[in-house]
């Protein structure tokens, strides 16, 4: 068995995961706002478990449940939440996203998904990895229909998504109700284009908070700001 990927609080064992523990899901589950204070969380395409996994180590919310589709990264996203400190907080559903809208009633304070990228249809002989690679299986639409029915009020719906697809989601949240409050633009470096646009969404209309992170100056010198967002999670940041 492959060594687990160690944080400071909690460790991710990813040997059956198709997508293993990467940048986007750290970005996300460190840059995700809880000032709002939520008390139930959603995990859409959990994966790992590890965005989950982040939030309760960040939040005091009593409930954190995570849905996953795929078998195998299923199970292990229950044997990563079972052995971490928050294992009464966090619960995962074996579930696709329409059986999982149209069954649960009570809303969520704040919702968050690192969704697939890969719209293109490129198949691999790993089916795993193309379900959780490929947007075919949970298109940008089917998502932005479903989260208006489970958040909250006052929720918020956090999401990171390549930054060519930034304007075209805004207007398909939109079209649902749900407006931009915070919009970061990743870039790898100074020098390079922005990569990934970080979103979170509520149901009021307000002005929208932008920023710019930049990852690293060079090749492993990170930024400040990017230590700052990461260093209660990475064992040498």
């Amino acid at each position: 068995m492959s060594e687990p990927f160690k944080f400071k609080e909690f460790s991710i064992r990813q040997d059956r995961c198709a997508m293993k523990v990467g940048t986007d899901g750290v970005l996300l589950g460190a840059w995700t706002h809880l000032d709002h204070q939520p008390t139930t969380i959603l995990d859409i395409g959990a994966g790992t478990g590890l965005i989950s996994l982040m939030l309760a180590q960040r939040s005091s919310a009593e409930i954190i449940d995570a849905i996953e589709i795929e078998g195998a990264a299923y199970e292990q996203c229950v044997e990563n939440f079972e052995a971490s400190s928050w294992g009464d907080r966090l619960f995962c559903y074996h579930a696709g996203w329409d059986e999982f809208t149209d069954e649960i009633d009570d809303p969520y304070d704040l919702i968050v998904c690192n969704p697939p990228f890969y719209s293109e249809n490129v198949s691999s002989e790993n089916t795993a990895r193309d379900t959780a690679r490929q947007s075919q299986f949970l298109p940008l639409k089917e998502l932005a229909l479903g989260v208006p029915k489970l958040l909250s009020e006052k929720g918020l719906f956090s999401i990171i998504i390549p930054f060519k697809e930034e304007d075209s989601f805004v207007d398909l949240m939109e079209s649902q109700g749900l407006f931009p409050k915070y919009i970061t633009h990743v870039k790898g470096n100074t020098n390079t284009q922005i990569k990934r646009s970080l979103m979170a969404f509520q149901f009021q209309k307000t002005e929208v908070i932008k920023d710019v992170l930049v990852i690293e100056m060079e090749r492993h010198q990170y930024t400040e700001a990017y230590k700052s967002l990461t260093k209660d999670f990475y064992l040498k940041m």
